[in-house]
């Protein structure tokens, strides 16, 4: 059952070094404040997992909390390329960065086998794609394999389950019992929830009863591991009804992500300060 907790200590009691973390939000939920926990207390050699790395696994990645990334798609949304990302695969600073890359449907379906108590997931989207011939290093499992339907005798594509350690999501609500409650563009938040042994939740206010609201998701009390009331923890992501997205944080990203010095400083004034904003 769910344990309200801070957030400090929600971070040190479900995310250990070498763990594989699950940190999901699409477009906003994103949990940056659970983020930056991790990062001031100094994980270090951990597999992030995300569908869209974005500005949060940058800075994770450039704190040098990264072993490896599982992912689909990296980029500073409407702004360019993840410098400190790229910083870390091409030379890297400061650790040298695997990689294994999926498409977005594989990686949904990843997360859904895993959530379903499955080994892999079937699809057809890796065919003539290459990815399939991508290994993360010289001694990695594959991750993708050939399988032939038993009716058809097509041969499709199976992607093996994801089955993080933990998943860290944002949401908006959360009761006293520790059942969340989210809305608005909802990803695969439900299923990296699921597909863990472990998860932490920040949301925006913790209230007597959810009321019900038109296409939330309730993940039950039973599902969780930690939640944290953290107001603002998306930002500068958004979450729906509550905040708006910080359109100036993601433009200022880019020039303190190129430089490391900038960056370095970044991490000194905003995440180990706790002060938050670029």
């Amino acid at each position: 059952m769910a344990e309200i907790v801070s957030l400090a200590e929600a971070v040190e009691r479900a995310i250990h070094d070498g763990d594989a973390v699950a940190m999901e939000g699409f477009t906003h939920l994103i949990p940056f404040a659970a983020g930056h926990e991790v990062i001031r207390q100094r994980r270090r050699d951990l597999t992030l997992i995300r569908m869209t790395p974005d500005l949060i696994y940058d800075q994770l990645i450039g704190a040098g909390c990264v072993r490896k990334l599982i992912f689909s798609w990296g980029g500073n949304p409407g702004v360019g390329s993840l410098h400190r990302f790229r910083d870390a695969v091409e030379h890297s600073w400061p650790a040298a960065l695997e990689l294994e890359e999926h498409s977005h449907a594989g990686m949904a379906n990843r997360y859904v086998a895993g959530a379903s108590g499955l080994p892999f997931a079937v699809l057809r989207g890796y065919n003539g794609t290459g990815l399939e011939t991508l290994r993360a290093g010289p001694d990695s499992a594959p991750t993708i394999k050939p399988i032939t339907c038993p009716f058809t005798g097509e041969t499709l594509t199976a992607v093996s389950a994801i089955r993080p350690d933990v998943a860290v999501i944002h949401a908006q609500r959360a009761d006293r019992s520790g059942n969340v409650q989210f809305w608005g563009i909802t990803g695969v938040q439900k299923e990296a929830v699921l597909a863990s042994q472990r998860s932490v939740v920040t949301v925006e206010e913790i209230v007597d009863e959810l009321d019900p609201h038109p296409g939330a998701v309730v993940l039950p009390a039973w599902t969780m591991s930690y939640v944290a009331h953290v107001a603002g923890g998306a930002h500068p992501s958004y979450a729906l009804g509550y905040s708006v997205r910080d359109n100036d944080y993601y433009v200022a990203w880019d020039a303190i992500a190129r430089d490391r010095e900038a960056f370095s400083g970044w991490l000194a004034e905003h995440v180990y300060s706790g002060a938050g904003q670029p």
